[in-house]
């Protein structure tokens, strides 16, 4: 599919929605952005071209809650996280660039529905997270990042054992993910792969996103954390199942 179409029909709104609604669960679950918009994505867009404007709507949307976490990051393993990135995320673009686009929709459905269901499930890491633990998690994110765009899971069922409290997990959470989209950007743009309509395509989601982080931040009720939770693993769910190739491609 000619990328630029995308620009001037009905599947720009298509990603504009996946962006609304992964930012909405975002805001009210604190997590689900990449599991939801990149399997819808990935129907209209090639793989980089998903990957990419994921990465740049994803850049804006936690700005405003950088400064507030700043003083909660943990520095070490923050450090370790982003060092293991850095030295897979290379070998999981190189993978990306020459992946088939109904290969990576599999892959990133099946990831998503993995995940959905061991947090339905109730699995927890039980191991000990130690300083080489955590490095060889930023490894797997790192590699999953480049492959499919989802480095998150591999760092929140590693922090599932973590000794920290829940605001250290979430700020160093945060913290990583932004400069995960920092060094995938960095990293596409050293390829040549930010082509300006991939660019300008992802500022303009951004709006969406930050909308839908602000909508899903309100509507938080504490006190209905596990509804919260619920609906956010039935829209996984969902747009896991609906970015399966079985249905045919859209691009």
């Amino acid at each position: 599919m000619d990328f630029l179409y995308t620009l001037i029909t009905p599947e720009l709104l298509l990603l504009a929605c996946a962006a609304l609604t992964a930012g909405t669960v975002r805001g009210f679950a604190g997590f689900g952005t990449a599991l939801i918009y990149l399997p819808i994505a990935g129907t209209v867009l090639d793989p980089v071209a998903a990957v990419v404007t994921l990465a740049i709507m994803d850049l804006l949307g936690p700005l405003p809650a950088l400064r507030r976490a700043a003083p909660d990051t943990h520095r070490g393993d923050l450090t370790r996280l982003v060092v293991g990135t850095l030295v897979a995320l290379p070998l999981g673009l190189a993978a990306l660039f020459v992946l088939d686009p109904n290969v990576f929709r599999s892959i990133v459905s099946c990831v998503s529905l993995t995940m959905v269901c061991l947090l339905m499930l109730g699995w927890r890491y039980s191991g000990t997270l130690r300083p080489a633990a955590v490095f060889g998690t930023g490894v797997a994110a790192g590699f999953l990042g480049g492959i499919a765009g989802i480095p998150g899971p591999p760092v929140i069922f590693a922090y599932m054992a973590s000794p920290h409290p829940a605001r250290v997990i979430r700020a160093n959470t945060t913290f990583y993910l932004f400069f995960y989209d920092c060094a995938a950007l960095a990293m596409l743009l050293i390829a040549g792969r930010l082509a300006p309509e991939l660019v300008i395509t992802g500022f303009l989601l951004a709006v969406p996103n930050m909308v839908g982080n602000l909508l899903g931040t309100a509507l938080f009720i504490p006190a209905y954390e596990r509804l919260y939770r619920g609906v956010a693993y039935g829209l996984i769910l969902v747009a896991a199942l609906v970015g399966l190739p079985v249905w045919g491609t859209g691009h």
